[in-house]
């Protein structure tokens, strides 16, 4: 006799994961997406493959990338609220022009955040032991440090974010780390300079020193220095790579008064 299994019908029915990872991958391709295409543009526009005052539609950009407008214009505006990028609604997108002036007023944000963490550390007890990793990158042997200008670039990144982050104070470290990625497009420039690999060893050193000895104005006065250093380097720099693609562009640049 055949056995036939009875059929339960309050049974639920069994998942089916083919389905279910179809559906995730359905809706987590768009978002994957996204992120490619905003991730290349940025690239580019740090690159200077997009230039400043650049005019383009999402209809090109879509054809480029090979991918529908819709996650193209998420990644576009993406990159209007981090300050790359500016929308015109009856011509379409345009990489922001260089205003040296708004990079100025971001610089001083971000000199006024690090010195106020500066003396915070110095009226810390435990100040060593919230500096031992800074101390551990940056304090060593001429012998052991690293020569990458990219590595070096994000360590570097990393020394300021730290600073404001050992403050204590999370709201400050994310303005902070806010001011930090809208300056990125040009400080990521500066050591692509000869020499600043090692300036900068040498001046994040001397600075975590002044912080372990408690001496909070010579600290700040050294930190202020370093900050200016490395602005008007990439200044520079900035203005050097600009030029050189003037005569293919029209590009609008307001010159620092």
């Amino acid at each position: 006799m055949n056995t036939v299994e009875a059929q339960n019908p309050n049974k639920e029915a069994p998942e089916n994961p083919v389905n279910e990872k179809t559906e995730n991958k359905k809706s987590a391709r768009p978002k994957n997406l996204a992120e490619r295409i905003y991730l290349q543009l940025k690239q580019d526009i740090f690159d200077f493959q997009l230039l400043p005052g650049d005019r383009f539609s999402e209809s090109e950009i879509a054809a480029r990338m090979q991918a529908s407008r819709t996650p193209v214009r998420e990644a576009l505006y993406r990159l209007e609220r981090d300050g790359y990028v500016q929308v015109h609604f009856r011509s379409g997108w345009q990489v922001r022009p260089f205003d040296f002036r708004y990079f100025e007023d971001l610089y001083d944000v971000r000199i006024l955040l690090e010195s106020e963490a500066v003396r915070r550390i110095c009226a810390s007890h435990e100040r060593d032991a919230l500096l031992a990793n800074l101390t551990n990158i940056w304090c060593c042997a001429p012998t052991e440090r690293l020569s990458d200008s990219s590595t070096v670039a994000g360590l570097d990144e990393g020394f300021h974010f730290e600073l404001v982050e050992l403050a204590g104070n999370q709201e400050m470290a994310a303005i902070h780390k806010d001011v930090c990625e809208r300056l990125r497009i040009i400080r990521r420039l500066d050591f692509t300079q000869e020499g600043r690999i090692e300036a900068t060893y040498d001046e994040h050193s001397g600075i975590i020193e002044l912080l372990r000895q408690a001496n909070a104005e010579t600290a700040v006065a050294e930190l202020k220095h370093h900050i200016e250093v490395s602005k008007n380097t990439v200044r520079k720099i900035t203005l050097h790579r600009i030029q050189l693609a003037k005569s293919r562009y029209n590009i609008n640049i307001q010159a620092p008064a």
